[in-house]
């Protein structure tokens, strides 16, 4: 026999299972949180070759005294866009493994409306082979809408190839968030959905219900993660959607949402982050916290455990991952404590995370994608400038922990015969400059909420397009903020009376540090320690960078900025920024 062969695998892991060789690593006295199951026994866990081959007493290499400790499957997130971390995919995987996380699903939309498929292809390059498995959708919107620019489109054909050339690891399409052009029956969309195949599709269909929901599912998505309140949830559930509960940095909605979860419908329910900072990520944790806050509010834990785990592989067809069982892949969690789900250990693939290290599979490649079609290359304070049209304009209402916005009429002060912010009512002035070197185009509205009280704030992460986004209160503050990131190659920036207050640098793709997390999660918390300098009131505004960065998402209802003007995200149209 070919001992290279698929027989001779087959039969290897027969003789593993029967006892006849000693298994690699033996798990003993663990209580295990059996998500198939839906109970909780005692178990020794027999592993080798990275899958588990049993239950019982097997000789092994190595021994694991659990002492009585639970044990469960490694977590799977279903729905992450790992650029929201701003790290890179590596330094993810080190800091959210050793919390139990054994696997992502990426839709990597950051990246690929900044440098398209190529950008896509060289994250699954460089992932391949990660102990933490990182699974991909292919993007099925760059750019979201043709109400921005971004940096690069991704085509049908595009989508097919990457589902075609990385099976197993490319798994469908990601959220569909056009969701006008399906129900307009757009042939580029319905072109996308077409490339996939039977592929997994996942949806993106905020607030949307009835007739329009029914037609939008025909389609083909089969997912959904922007439900909002209880009464959208359900409707979802009963017309077949695999409900993701989403908590984030800044879409918090596991708390409204839970309820919708019972013994009848939870296999059609999981959890996800879908954008997480790296504050969070390495303060809170990953999916860990999902599961924590899930049994706090009342959730049992094995089922919480379920829907990040079994729940979310068996949706996206992930054979043999999710459980810990014969024949399932070794990502196991050893935890001290059930309830707050405190982990002792974490083995992936059936090794220590303790041992394993996390590192690119090949060259790192990071160009400086912030390309100012402007004048010598510089913003100047005057482009930040709105002549007075009318009395009142229309302004982006920014909701506290959501990503929808509300569409507001406001006063805004004027000066001179030109509209400004207004600390004192929380009004800031917002601006999206392009920045892929595509036009120069610059869009200008008003935000309230944001909460500045002096100076600006600027990031080249702004969805979907992430072109640069600015907010202030004043002019040259916003160009200083503005140039500053244009000649670091993108990041965040906290500028107030000329002075740069606090900087994070984002290299790769104006999305990504190449640095630690640890470096990042510090950064990062410098940039909100600035926030809170320049404030109206430091402690109502914990995430106001992903805030701002939510404020161009063009399909994500009611009033959103992009380069292009102000968009009515319900009429799906550019508006007029006066009224």
């Amino acid at each position: 026999m070919d001992l290279n062969s698929p027989v001779a695998g087959i039969a290897r892991k027969i003789s593993l299972a029967l006892g006849d060789a000693p298994a690699d690593v033996l798990l003993k006295n663990a209580r295990l949180v059996n998500v198939l199951s839906g109970d909780i026994h005692d178990a020794d866990i027999a592993v080798a070759e990275g899958i588990v081959i049993g239950f019982g007493d097997y000789e092994a290499r190595k021994v694991i005294d659990c002492e009585g400790r639970f044990v469960c499957p490694g977590l799977i997130d279903g729905h992450i866009h790992i650029e929201s971390t701003l790290l890179t995919p590596w330094e993810f995987a080190r800091a959210a493994a050793p919390r139990g996380t054994c696997a992502v699903v990426w839709d990597p939309h950051e990246i690929a409306n900044v440098l398209g498929r190529e950008g896509v292809e060289s994250m699954l390059e460089l992932t391949d082979g990660c102990p933490l498995t990182f699974y991909f959708m292919a993007s099925s919107c760059v750019p979201a809408t043709d109400m921005e620019t971004s940096g690069a489109r991704v085509t049908p054909d595009d989508v097919a190839k990457l589902v075609r050339e990385h099976a197993g690891r490319v798994l469908g399409l990601a959220e569909l968030m056009n969701y006008p052009g399906v129900l307009a029956r757009d042939p580029d969309v319905l072109g996308k959905i077409a490339a996939c195949g039977c592929a997994v599709i996942d949806g993106h269909a905020p607030l949307v219900h009835g007739k329009e929901l029914n037609a939008y599912i025909i389609a083909g998505p089969s997912s959904d993660h922007e439900c909002t309140d209880l009464d959208e949830a359900l409707e979802k559930l009963r017309k077949g959607m695999h409900l993701f509960m989403r908590e984030g940095s800044d879409e918090k909605n596991l708390k409204d949402l839970i309820a919708a979860a019972n013994g009848f419908n939870a296999q059609n329910i999981s959890l996800v982050c879908d954008d997480r900072d790296p504050l969070d990520l390495t303060t809170h944790g990953h999916m860990d916290h999902n599961v924590r806050m899930a049994v706090s509010l009342g959730m049992d834990p094995i089922r919480a455990i379920q829907m990040a785990s079994i729940n979310t592989a068996r949706h996206f067809g992930m054979r043999g991952r999710g459980a810990v069982a014969p024949g399932y892949r070794a990502d196991i969690v050893i935890l001290d404590d059930l309830e707050t789900f405190a982990v002792h250990s974490v083995l992936l693939n059936g090794r220590d995370v303790a041992e394993t290290s996390f590192t690119p599979s090949g060259d790192v490649r990071a160009e400086n994608t912030v390309k100012l079609s402007c004048s010598a290359g510089k913003l100047a304070s005057d482009i930040f400038a709105i002549p007075q049209v009318t009395d009142e304009v229309r302004c982006i209402g920014v909701v506290t922990g959501q990503i929808i916005t509300k569409a507001m009429v406001v006063r805004p002060a004027i000066v001179d015969g030109y509209a400004q912010g207004d600390p004192a009512r929380n009004l800031s002035k917002l601006a999206v400059i392009e920045r892929h070197g595509k036009n120069g185009n610059v869009g200008l509205g008003f935000a309230h909420g944001l909460g500045l009280r002096r100076g600006a704030l600027a990031g080249t992460v702004a969805h979907d397009s992430h072109n640069l986004i600015i907010a202030g209160v004043s002019d040259s503050d916003m160009a200083l903020a503005g140039n500053i990131l244009a000649g670091t190659g993108g990041g965040y920036c906290v500028v107030a009376d000329g002075e740069v207050l606090a900087l994070l640098e984002l290299p790769l793709a104006g999305l990504m540090s190449l640095k630690p997390a640890e470096t990042v999660a510090s950064e990062y918390a410098a940039l909100r320690k600035a926030f809170r300098a320049v404030a109206i009131n430091p402690d109502e505004y914990t995430h106001p960078f992903m805030a701002m960065s939510f404020s161009s998402l063009a399909v994500i209802p009611e009033l959103k900025l992009t380069d292009k003007g102000l968009i009515d995200v319900g009429r799906f149209e550019l508006v007029s920024l006066w009224v």
